[in-house]
């Protein structure tokens, strides 16, 4: 229960890999407020489970891309714990396209969601947040190793990374640390229908451990980040991806 007495928040929480870095936190000993944006069932599940296991867990609804939401979002942290310890940034979209067919709308909104949402979201935890925090970003293996058809959603990410590492410079000094997760070729709801065919069977072909990743693989490398067993790691980007490179995301 290495994380015990924490409070922490997960944005998109409510399937995925941020399902899964919810319910590692909790069986870790944190209280955790699972943030979603559309899925309410989907939350409830994820704040079931921590529940079950023993664990403390509420769900807040917002739109991480809108100022107003993350801001209630907030509110609702200072009022319910008054403070918040860990911040896991995983709420994200995915609009794979070539450039030719590329709209001004779906740029703008992966950025928003992907990158500002974010800032946003780091923005009002540090205002609740005292020495010995920690943010974790979830970027992806595609920020370094871009795939066809990915650009936007590539270049998200590789801000992400750039971010991560300027705002630990800017936040050390309040011992607060601040790294990035790269997961891999990952199984979760919203990709398990990708992967299928040739492209799954090349995927764990192409990956030196020989499998697809989970999001249970990604939960234990963000438990360790948001711990003092970190305590002198900030500024990193991690990769979590079986040894994979420039496949899958």
């Amino acid at each position: 229960m290495k994380l015990s007495g924490k409070i922490a928040v997960v944005t998109g929480a409510s399937s995925g890999i941020g399902a899964g870095i919810a319910k590692g936190l909790g069986a870790a000993g944190a209280t955790v407020v699972v943030n979603y944006a559309t899925s309410p069932s989907g939350a409830k599940a994820v704040v079931d489970a921590i529940t079950a296991a023993g664990g403390t867990a509420i769900a807040v609804q917002a739109d991480m891309s809108q100022a107003v939401d993350v801001i209630r979002l907030f509110d609702t942290v200072k009022a319910e714990f008054g403070k918040v310890d860990i911040l896991v940034n995983n709420a994200g979209i995915a609009a794979f396209e070539m450039v030719a067919d590329l709209t001004e709308e779906a740029f703008h909104r992966q950025f928003n969601v992907n990158l500002l949402g974010y800032f946003l979201a780091i923005r009002e935890a540090i205002k609740l947040m005292d020495e010995g925090g920690s943010i974790i970003n979830i970027s992806s293996i595609l920020s370094t190793d871009p795939e066809v058809g990915t650009s936007v959603y590539s270049a998200t990410k590789g801000a992400v990374d750039t971010v991560t590492f300027a705002l630990a410079r800017e936040l050390g000094p309040r011992k607060i640390r601040v790294n990035s997760i790269l997961p891999g070729a990952t199984l979760t709801p919203a990709t398990a229908p990708q992967f299928v065919g040739a492209l799954l069977e090349n995927t764990i072909a192409g990956t030196p451990l020989r499998r697809m990743g989970h999001p249970e693989d990604i939960a234990p490398l963000a438990v360790f980040l948001a711990s003092d067993d970190a305590g002198w790691i900030t500024g990193e980007s991690i990769r979590a991806s079986g040894g994979i490179r420039g496949n899958g995301y």
